[in-house]
């Protein structure tokens, strides 16, 4: 497929899909506590992003059957929202995306509900962290892979594991673009950045193994040995200069 450059009119919508995205974070934030269910966290994301004049990315998309993706302590990714209620000490990841005039933007984040252990909480900590590391090399003229080996290199130094089996993304008309983006170091350098590009990083890094299975509603990833785990995702476009976070307000 290859590398879709944006131009700039394409850039400014991409920018405000992922200002939406960014700011359905926000008002879900404000709603993590213990009690409330997984479902009511994604019918809030829902009719936020509906409110924008935008749609959510990830409903109906391959089958997906909700606007967030929701998962708690030991899901990576893809959690499907419900009746379960979160409590005290748990973790829960929320992976957003939107659509606005075919362009898409793409964020995850994961938070603390109520107090939970100190590992815990340096385990979210360390997944934002390994995003702002990461990004350090996110300029023209680098190589993807770099980026890679920022994320993987923080994160290891932190005691914690990146999950290997599921990778970062580009993105623009489709939710999933080339190029295809590792979060560990790698024996290849990679295609070269250039302005124009957008692209997903988003370490997803476990307390134990970073060995992960499917459940069997094919949709639900969760880490192998029941460890915990975080995911922190922004969508970023390439520059002349510094990146440009988009799902940051």
């Amino acid at each position: 497929m290859g590398i879709f450059i944006k131009n700039d009119d394409q850039i400014a919508v991409m920018r405000h899909a992922s200002r939406i995205c960014a700011k359905a974070h926000d008002e879900l934030a404000k709603h993590v506590r213990p009690g409330i269910t997984t479902g009511e966290l994604n019918k809030i994301a829902h009719e936020y992003i509906l409110s924008q004049g935008a749609k959510p990315t990830f409903l109906g998309y391959r089958g997906f059957p909700a606007a967030a993706c929701v998962s708690v302590n030991d899901e990576v990714i893809h959690g499907i929202p419900g009746i379960r209620r979160l409590k005290d000490g748990d973790i829960v990841s929320v992976d957003i995306g939107v659509r606005y005039k075919n362009f898409h933007g793409d964020a995850a984040r994961t938070h603390s509900v109520g107090i939970v252990t100190d590992e815990h909480h340096r385990l979210i900590e360390t997944a934002e962290k390994a995003f702002f590391a990461g990004i350090e090399y996110a300029r023209a003229g680098a190589r993807l892979h770099e980026i890679s080996a920022a994320v993987g290199d923080y994160v290891g130094a932190q005691g914690f594991s990146v999950v290997e089996e599921w990778c970062g993304h580009g993105i623009g008309r489709q939710l999933h673009e080339d190029p295809q983006i590792p979060h560990t170091r790698q024996e290849k350098r990679g295609p070269r950045l250039g302005r124009g590009m957008t692209l997903c990083i988003e370490p997803m890094i476990n307390t134990g193994s970073g060995e992960t299975i499917t459940r069997n509603d094919t949709w639900t990833v969760v880490t192998k040995d029941g460890g915990f785990s975080a995911h922190y995702e922004n969508t970023i476009l390439i520059t002349d200069g510094d990146p440009d976070v988009l799902t940051i307000c």
